[in-house]
């Protein structure tokens, strides 16, 4: 993920012990397997961090009595007697992830034992602009800091998803369903503000890290994300780490152009998948058909009840996205997709439409390949929430690793 910096930060126990020169071996890895993954018994740590259970043992003990981890209560599972997770003490620090999208500006605090504490979301102007979108953060974050009771100096990092690419410097790209922020760049405009390490990524590349840590793809090294809502975006996982590619644009499948001759899409191509299957432009139609405002949940509402508008908008994006995610499928060919957005929150009057253009167009078909080695398509846990818990992710994966430079 891409970081900034600006400003002097008080020193937190937590990171103070990671800026050690000299620590008992496996110490950084344990923490920040505990920090990214979350709670995690003696058995897990040894097989995600590869150490000896000797070795985690003694390095946990150690960090349980300087009070970095504590002991996680935990339900039986099953026969005999239960592991107890280890997680980092939460009294340690917070994370904030932001999430700057259209017509809203989210944020949501977290301890770094992976428990939200608050969300909260203010409406803006969809052509708000980037410095308006980190001033409107800020105070959501200083209000809910106060009212909570939260020390700010606990304040680990604040991570930023934004709808649309993010270059390696910061900068938002020019394809962005944010087009007012085309040219600013978030790191900066945040750092300013908040003199705490600030982090940054595509909306897409955080809904992969929030499905990846707590929800529909715990445990899969690699697979591919795939999001439809006002715009069309998606990531790209392999072996655990995001493919943002040289300039940001990793994962950018909205703007793959399947016709020369298609729909002009606000990237400046034409006949991108975006075009088609995105719910920005079918939305607007149909509020133009009904003459009011329509909502995505008003559509779907619509929609069971039987309005031939309505139902009509969600096959077409249905098919469409179909279509989209073979091209991706046939080029990529993953092990698992997650599929991300609003859309899908439709269900069948989606899924089917979906599921029929998918198996039509993609490469290689389901019915002439083993079980084993079809792709795999599963609906994201947090669609609604997913880029915004990323955010927060962003900060957790990244405790102890981004360094604040004296302002």
């Amino acid at each position: 993920m891409y970081s900034g910096v600006l400003g002097d930060v008080p020193e937190n126990p937590l990171t103070a012990i990671l800026g050690r020169k000299k620590l008992p071996r496996g110490t950084r890895r344990i923490v920040s397997a505990m920090s990214s993954r979350g709670p995690m018994s003696a058995s897990e740590l040894a097989d995600h961090t590869g150490l000896a259970k000797s070795t985690i043992s003694t390095v946990v003990t150690g960090l349980r009595d300087v009070g970095i981890v504590v002991d996680e209560p935990s339900a039986p599972k099953g026969v005999g007697r239960p592991s107890t997770p280890l997680a980092l003490n939460p009294d340690l620090g917070t994370c904030v992830g932001v999430h700057m999208g259209y017509g809203t500006v989210s944020i949501m605090v977290a301890n770094v034992a992976h428990k939200v504490i608050k969300t909260c979301v203010e409406q803006v102007p969809p052509g708000y602009r980037a410095n308006h979108g980190a001033d409107i953060a800020k105070k959501l974050i200083d209000r809910t800091y106060s009212e909570l009771g939260l020390p700010k100096e606990r304040l680990l990092g604040v991570g930023v998803s934004v709808a649309g690419p993010v270059a390696r410097d910061g900068t938002i790209m020019h394809s962005s369903i944010l087009p007012e922020m085309a040219g600013s760049n978030v790191l900066r405009e945040f750092g300013k503000l908040l003199h705490v390490p600030i982090l940054a990524a595509n909306e897409s590349n955080c809904a992969a890290i929030s499905e990846m840590t707590w929800g529909a793809v715990i445990g899969e090294p690699s697979f591919v994300l795939f999001k439809i809502d006002l715009g069309v975006g998606g990531a790209i996982v392999q072996d655990g780490k995001i493919m943002q590619g040289i300039a940001g644009g990793g994962g950018e499948f909205g703007h793959v152009s399947i016709d020369s001759r298609g729909e002009l899409c606000r990237c400046g191509n034409r006949g991108c998948i975006e075009t088609s299957a995105s719910l920005k432009k079918p939305m607007e139609q149909l509020a133009r058909l009904k003459q009011r405002e329509i909502s995505f949940e008003d559509a779907v509402d619509l929609a069971k009840a039987g309005d031939a508008d309505a139902v009509k908008m969600l096959l077409d994006v249905g098919k469409a996205a179909g279509r989209g995610l073979a091209v991706v499928c046939t080029i990529l060919n993953p092990p698992v997709v997650v599929l991300s957005g609003r859309l899908w929150l439709a269900g069948s009057l989606v899924m089917k439409p979906f599921f029929e253009a998918y198996e039509e167009t993609v490469l290689i078909k389901p019915q002439d390949i083993r079980p084993v080695d079809r792709t795999r398509i599963v609906i994201g846990k947090f669609t609604g929430e997913d880029s915004l818990r990323g955010a927060f992710g962003l900060v957790l994966r990244e405790i102890g690793s981004v360094p604040v430079a004296a302002s």
